[in-house]
């Protein structure tokens, strides 16, 4: 079985990279994080690809005249590194069709909600602000749009009455590395399934045996 070849995008803490780091040194994943890119300079996610031995690239989104030509800059600096697959850690950008084109169907994204609810950003303060129940989070197929795509798995989390954003983002996290991880393992494996371009409204089969 080959690794997956990664290229991760971040824009913050990098919780999401952490854990796939882990999982890769502890044997729980087939897959190589090839580079990390963030759009931030400060972005402590840069901190941890350093500290993993991983090349670790600030690439400004604000010295770029558009999204496609920021997204440009992205695809070079993937392709320099020998990335197959591209995944969305805590990006805190739009992706174009110049990424999406250049990595068709392999582009991933993480979101802390269960999908189509609460898509962008503070997803876990509209979870509280609507007062529901149960969120979660979603691992999907990445579509120009925000938040959109064929999802790949979800994992729920009921929300407490306690709860507030801070609290829930935090709880919720655990529940996003896990997901991710095992999503991404599932990849390596081959064992994940999309439906043909030709679909109306595409699915994903994942055998999780």
């Amino acid at each position: 079985m080959e690794p997956l070849k990664l290229g991760v995008l971040v824009s913050g803490n990098g919780t999401n990279l952490q854990a796939i780091l882990d999982a890769i040194e502890n044997d729980g994943l087939s897959a190589q994080v090839c580079v990390v890119i963030s759009n931030k300079a400060q972005a402590f996610g840069l901190e941890r690809a350093r500290r993993a031995g991983v090349p670790a690239v600030a690439i400004s989104h604000l010295e770029y005249g558009s999204r496609e030509e920021f997204d440009g800059a992205l695809v070079r600096e993937l392709k320099r590194h020998g990335v197959e697959w591209v995944v969305l850690a805590g990006f805190m950008r739009i992706v174009t069709e110049v990424l999406l084109n250049a990595y068709p169907d392999r582009v991933v994204n993480i979101h802390p909600a269960l999908l189509p609810s609460f898509p962008g950003v503070s997803a876990q303060g509209q979870a509280i602000a609507y007062g529901v129940k149960l969120t979660g989070c979603t691992v999907h197929f990445v579509e120009s749009g925000v938040d959109s795509g064929p999802i790949i798995a979800q994992r729920a989390l009921e929300v407490l009455p306690e709860d507030d954003e801070r609290s829930l983002t935090e709880r919720l996290l655990k529940v996003e590395h896990g997901l991710l991880v095992d999503v991404l393992q599932r990849l390596a494996l081959n064992k994940v399934q999309l439906e043909d371009r030709l679909a109306e409204r595409r699915r994903v089969r994942v055998d999780w045996a």
